[in-house]
Parts: structure tokens; sequence; C-alpha cells
């Protein structure tokens, strides 16, 4: 087995390189920047949080609205760096919510090819499966537009779900 020295000479010799800085860098920024223009342009449906940069594997931020708080819930916007994705994930505020949600959701389209519950949601959707970091204004828009779809449909859900 590999000790952490190994992994910290792997680590060094890649920051010596920079491009992890750059990307790194570059992707926090741009999502940081996709979270104040959706909190703009949304505003009258959503209320977003801040940023959350992670350790290199998740940078998210939740939003929410008055439905879903009743209920204790909230959504997420994360990029998936291992997978280099945007998803949305549902998020119950505990874990007997979260419970409680996975149980309906389970047997939903949301997660036909799971047998467990994802380790931090009830739910876990692809938004973008290769996203064009090299047109971000044109990334910015069709992530805005399939946020507000891919939402309202898991909101319709949970409306039929008839939980409280």
């Amino acid at each position: 087995m590999k000790d952490l020295n190994y992994f910290v000479d792997k680590y060094k010799e890649q920051l010596e390189k920079g491009d992890i800085q750059e990307a790194y860098v570059g992707l926090v920024k741009y999502v940081t920047r996709l979270g104040t223009n959706l909190s703009n342009n949304l505003a009258d449906a959503y209320s977003f949080g801040s940023l959350f940069q992670g350790y290199m594997d998740y940078t998210y931020f939740y939003y929410t609205n008055d439905f879903l708080k009743k209920r204790k819930l909230k959504m997420g916007l994360v990029l998936n760096h291992r997978k280099m994705q945007f998803e949305i994930w549902l998020l119950g505020q505990t874990i007997p919510i979260q419970e409680k949600y996975w149980e309906y959701f389970k047997s939903t389209k949301w997660n036909k090819e799971r047998t467990t519950r994802p380790q931090y949601s009830i739910l876990e959707t692809v938004l973008i499966d290769k996203p064009n970091f090299n047109d971000l204004d044109k990334l910015s828009k069709q992530i805005e537009n399939k946020l507000i779809s891919i939402t309202d449909e898991i909101i319709e859900d949970i409306k039929k779900s008839k939980l409280t």
C-alpha cells in the first residue's frame, strides 16, 4: 500500500506543472460567477446560497424556494470534478428527511440505476455531461435552462409524493 509521502510527491509534481492550479481556479471562478448570474436571473423563483469549493471533488451551491423549505429540502447545483460534469442534487436537512424522501424517490426515474441512497443526497441527476468551458456564456445559458426544467420536474415529483 502506498504511503502518504508517495501521494504528496505526486501532488507536488502536479503542482509544479501548474496546470491543476489554473484549471481549479478557473472552474471555481466560473461556478462563482454562475451562482451570481443565476441568483440575479432567477431571484423571483429561488434563493441561492454561497459557493462551497469542496476538496477538488465537488464545487457547489445550494438553492431553494418556499415549497422546498417547508419540507426541509434544498437543491444543489454541483460541479463534479472527477466526472467533470454539472449535476443537480436534491438534499434534505437531516438524515431522517433524506431517508423519508429516498423511500419515495428510489423507485422513480431519478434513481433507476441505484440500489442504495446516494451518500450526500436523495437524488443526483446529470445536468450537463460534457461542459464546453471555451464558451462560458453558452454554457451558463444551457445550465440555467436545464436547471429550471429539471428542478421543476423534481418539484412536481415531490408534489406527487404527497410527503410533507
